[in-house]
């Protein structure tokens, strides 16, 4: 029988504009794309990343923020140029965006522009809001990007400024940690060298060995009879398997 497996794509983007929430993305235009993919949570290294010409002029708030010129852009493809492939890529797959309504409504106004005759980015992905995630997990606290890498102890050296592609990145390690607990760093084994982020490498040749602790004849007895007392008011599966 042959397992399905769940692909992921972590997207984020970056703007000529800010809008405030619950307003129409007017006037504005994205001019970065960045997509991971993460299968069976894994990174694959099959990513997607273009810089995109907005025809317009970039406002002063944005460029602080992402440090993306107009200059350029002068010489990077329209969205028409690389939507085709961009829908392809991001087909049949679980869309992870971070504070989604934001990345979604300008997404959703570049294909309304082409009369791609797509109503909605959500009816060919579904889309997770990490926003809502750490919302969850986090009431009452700060849960912007930065926020939940320092909270999570993730690296992010390389990230002056924003960056989709960085972002993204970011974003996926995020999202695993948020969905899988205390997660293993091997889950990250498939990340290409040439990774736009520095880790931070864990020499195992440094490291101490474990200090090893064990129990007292005291702590034993009181151990066995926890276990006694278990084994009157049910099942003492301990009992059963090491008696």
């Amino acid at each position: 029988m042959m397992i399905k497996k769940k692909r992921i794509v972590v997207l984020d983007t970056e703007t000529t504009g800010i809008n405030f929430y619950g307003l129409p993305h007017i006037n504005h235009r994205i001019i970065e794309i960045g997509a991971i993919e993460i299968i069976n949570r894994r990174f694959t290294g099959n990513n997607f990343h273009v810089y995109i010409k907005p025809n317009r002029s970039i406002d002063p708030e944005a460029l602080n923020i992402h440090g993306i010129n107009d200059s350029f852009l002068l010489d990077k493809p329209s969205f028409e140029d690389i939507s085709d492939e961009f829908l392809k890529y991001i087909s049949n797959s679980e869309l992870v965006i971070h504070n989604a309504v934001f990345d979604i409504g300008f997404i959703n106004q570049e294909l309304q522009m082409l009369n791609k005759k797509i109503d909605k980015i959500d009816t060919i992905c579904s889309v997770i809001d990490t926003l809502k995630i750490a919302q969850k997990l986090f009431p009452g606290k700060k849960n912007n990007l930065d926020a939940l890498c320092k909270r999570y102890k993730i690296t992010k050296s390389a990230r002056n400024l924003h960056s989709a592609i960085i972002d993204a990145t970011l974003l996926g390690r995020l999202y695993l940690l948020m969905t899988g607990g205390q997660e293993s760093m091997f889950v990250y084994d498939n990340i290409s060298s040439n990774t736009i982020f520095k880790e931070k490498k864990n020499t195992i040749a440094n490291k101490k060995p474990l200090k090893v602790l064990y129990a007292t004849k005291k702590e034993i007895q009181l151990h066995e009879e926890y276990l006694e007392y278990m084994k009157k008011h049910g099942i003492c599966l301990w009992n059963k398997f090491f008696s």
